[in-house]
């Protein structure tokens, strides 16, 4: 009994020293403080500033005007009052405009056809050809939707004015028959940080996990002679003690970091936040765990520092498309959507974005939380099989010196005696 309470003794102490030292090599090492907390500080600071507008205003477009009537003149004079256009420069013809948009001088370009005038007093439809430069989508859904707007504002008074009614109602039904009301729910501005802010700002915790864990395991493999992920340390001869005591060091400083990354950017940049703390803090404690468990497994590959910069900064676009916010999960092919469920990002983004902007409960997103903490022990045991295998390899080295020691000792001893 004596014995048993000894080795659990010692086997809380080995966690502790673990914690710590993994703790001082993560503060003393400029690689790990880094990917730890200065990416994590900055980064999300530097997106936001970055798409802090939100939306698109004034994008520059070159105008062929070829009816140059009063019609035509009303039609361009509002769709360049809108906030979303401005017309640059009215052109000749239409190679001129080309050039224009060769030039990236403009964005888009409208094309008034020389009957415009006339087919609208004929009662005829006419048509105003909108050109966009599609290597924007954003550029795209201002013209377009600068151009809706004003031809279903002169539609409206272009009917009023055929019709012979006699009260301001009646002219209301005749342009408008159902009547309807916008409303955008969970991003009022229609603004693109508060699109993707909130799933960046929980992939940015797997990712620095992966670059950080896969760091450490890269510098302990390459100051080891025979190149083990575990220091030569007499206080890592356990396996659940030395993940245990890893984790505890990781979970202690991305406890933190998440407060920050998921309470403070989203409340500095004004994104919208539906959710309370006490759900927040429930949420991020699998998808911290997970992230953990899933880089410190990962990490097995790892052989250099600079392996991990290979391996995993590239997953950052191909991870946030697999999350399901920027394109629709229902619309990801099955296998990779199947994929998809291997990383914790993305059960984290959707939980977070549903939890977060779309205000829903845990109970709301129960398949995402169940999810997590299902990736949390599955990675828990495959980080055990992993550091197992290390441990085993290093108790293997040490007796083998040990055997050594012994053997030449018995050598010396016999010589001493002859």
């Amino acid at each position: 009994m004596r014995d048993f309470i000894r080795r659990i003794n010692h086997g809380i102490y080995d966690l502790f020293y673990i914690w710590k030292h993994e703790l001082v090599m993560a503060v003393k090492d400029t690689g790990m403080l880094i990917f730890f907390i200065i990416v994590p500080l900055v980064y999300p600071i530097l997106y936001g500033l970055i798409y802090n507008t939100e939306v698109l205003h004034d994008v520059p477009v070159a105008v062929v005007d070829n009816s140059r009537t009063a019609l035509s003149r009303e039609y361009l004079r509002k769709v360049d009052a809108t906030s979303d256009v401005s017309i640059f420069s009215y052109c000749a013809n239409m190679e001129e405009a080309k050039e224009l948009m060769a030039r990236k001088q403009v964005y888009g370009i409208i094309e008034v056809p020389n009957s415009f005038s006339d087919d609208i007093v004929e009662g005829i439809q006419t048509h105003v050809s909108v050109f966009c430069n599609m290597s924007g989508l954003l550029y795209y859904k201002c013209i377009l939707l600068a151009n809706t707007e004003v031809s279903l504002d002169m539609n409206a008074d272009i009917k009023m004015a055929r019709t012979n009614n006699t009260t301001t109602r009646e002219d209301e039904i005749t342009t408008m028959p159902i009547a309807y009301r916008e409303v955008t729910y969970f991003n009022p501005q229609n603004g693109f940080a508060s699109f993707l802010l909130p799933a960046v700002l929980v992939l940015l915790i797997q990712q620095t996990l992966l670059l950080g864990i896969g760091l450490s395991v890269g510098t302990t493999r390459y100051s080891s002679r025979t190149g083990q992920m575990i220091p030569n340390n007499p206080h890592y001869r356990g396996t659940f003690r030395t993940v245990l005591g890893k984790s505890l060091c990781y979970l202690m400083i991305y406890l933190v970091m998440t407060s920050y990354l998921f309470c403070v950017v989203p409340k500095f940049f004004s994104l919208v936040q539906l959710s309370n703390i006490k759900d927040l803090f429930f949420f991020s404690l699998p998808y911290i765990l997970a992230c953990i468990f899933f880089a410190m497994t990962i990490s097995v590959v790892v052989y250099s520092r600079e392996e991990c910069m290979m391996y995993f900064v590239f997953t950052s676009v191909p991870l946030l498309f697999l999350s399901g916010i920027s394109w629709p999960a229902s619309a990801i092919p099955d296998f990779w959507r199947y994929v998809s469920y291997i990383f914790p990002s993305t059960f984290g983004v959707r939980g977070f974005v549903h939890l977060n902007t779309l205000g829903a409960s845990l109970q709301e997103i129960a398949f995402e939380y169940k999810a997590l903490w299902i990736q949390t022990g599955i990675y828990f045991v495959t980080a055990i099989v992993v550091y197992h295998g290390q441990v085993e390899i290093r108790l293997k080295e040490v007796k083998g010196i040990i055997d050594k020691i012994r053997a030449k000792r018995k050598i010396l001893l016999h010589k001493d005696k002859e």
